[in-house]
């Protein structure tokens, strides 16, 4: 399984407003282990061409920190399986949802927007 994480490079955390994402960190997931991961930029594609673009790339699930209603909305509609609210280390996100025990929080919104 391949998860995509909104990564901030300078930290290795996750990056929180995913709109405005530069980069993504993608992990190959199986039996319970991060295989490798590497990181990519974004495509130069916005937030609403955003999950489309990972999906391309064979992501299932997206890892990240807060999204506006826009966001919601593409990713909803690209199939794609979100873990919003997540904070720390992208690394540390990676291993934990390998192992399932990553929990989001889906109340985590970018407060710009009105939300």
């Amino acid at each position: 399984m391949k998860i995509a994480v909104t990564y901030e490079k300078e930290s290795g955390n996750v990056f929180q407003h995913f709109g405005k994402t530069q980069y993504f960190k993608l992990y190959e997931i199986e039996n319970g282990q991060v295989l490798n991961s590497q990181v990519i930029d974004n495509g130069g594609n916005g937030h609403h061409a955003l999950p489309p673009y990972l999906k391309s790339l064979g992501v299932e699930t997206l890892i990240l920190g807060n999204r506006g209603q826009g966001a919601i909305d593409a990713i909803a509609a690209s199939g794609l399986k979100e873990i919003p609210g997540i904070t720390g280390s992208a690394d540390e996100a990676a291993a934990l949802f390998a192992k399932g025990q990553l929990k989001g929080n889906f109340e985590a919104k970018c407060q710009h927007h009105g939300n």
